[in-house]
């Protein structure tokens, strides 16, 4: 994603819209509320089942639809799945950027950003991290390898600030931040298997393994 597009333009293109022929959907609070949904439904199959094993038919079962009805929306399994990217990618930044907004020591941001995360998980189902996209057409992928680089140097930026600050340890951020994508990817795809999982439980078990380990002062808010 190029600085200053628009991203829900560029989906659209792929979605559906002039650039393919589709005609274009419709914006009502109904229609974007429908598309909301198929998402959701869509992520949560593809991170159980992998894009190659989920199906058309299966997300619009889940969702008590024809396929019918959610081909209107999506022409295909690739536009869909490259709308759940875009989705996620619009998610992850915008709670990046409330994080750091918020202000704070480096680590109190990325202790901030992580328990927003999954409290949006919680309330807007679990989001399709920007892994591995190989089935994503050259320019999709271009997109998403942008963005996600970009997103990835944001949250590099707090743990910079932290080691400047003091409130984290020196550490090589590109490397930890790939570390904890990582998690994030695994936990999305672990967690609705757990019963009665919560926020506070997994921020308890994050806070163990990886962010003891990087504060210079454990708890640190």
């Amino acid at each position: 994603m190029l600085k200053g597009e628009d991203p829900g333009a560029t989906a659209m293109g792929v979605e559906g819209g002039a650039a393919d022929g589709h005609k274009p959907l419709s914006q009502s609070p109904k229609s974007v509320k429908k598309r909301d949904a198929i998402l959701r439904a869509a992520i949560e199959i593809i991170n159980a089942k992998s894009f190659a094993l989920a199906t058309m038919t299966e997300i619009a079962a889940a969702l008590d639809l024809r396929d019918a009805a959610l081909y209107y929306y999506f022409p295909n399994k690739q536009a869909l799945v490259y709308a759940c990217h875009i989705s996620s990618l619009e998610r992850f930044e915008l709670l990046l950027r409330d994080a750091d907004q918020a202000g704070g020591t480096g680590a109190a941001k990325l202790r901030r950003f992580l328990r927003a995360l999954l409290d949006d998980s919680a309330r807007n189902g679990p989001q399709l991290y920007f892994g591995d996209h190989s089935y994503l057409e050259p320019p999709q992928r271009a997109v998403v390898d942008e963005w996600g680089d970009r997103l990835s140097g944001l949250l590099e930026a707090f743990l910079t600030e932290g080691m400047a600050d003091g409130s984290i340890v020196p550490c090589e951020a590109p490397l930890v931040v790939q570390l904890l994508l990582g998690m994030l990817i695994w936990l999305a795809k672990w967690v609705p298997t757990v019963p009665a999982m919560t926020v506070d439980r997994l921020m308890t078990a994050i806070g163990a393994v990886s962010l003891r380990g990087l504060e210079t002062r454990p708890g640190l808010e």
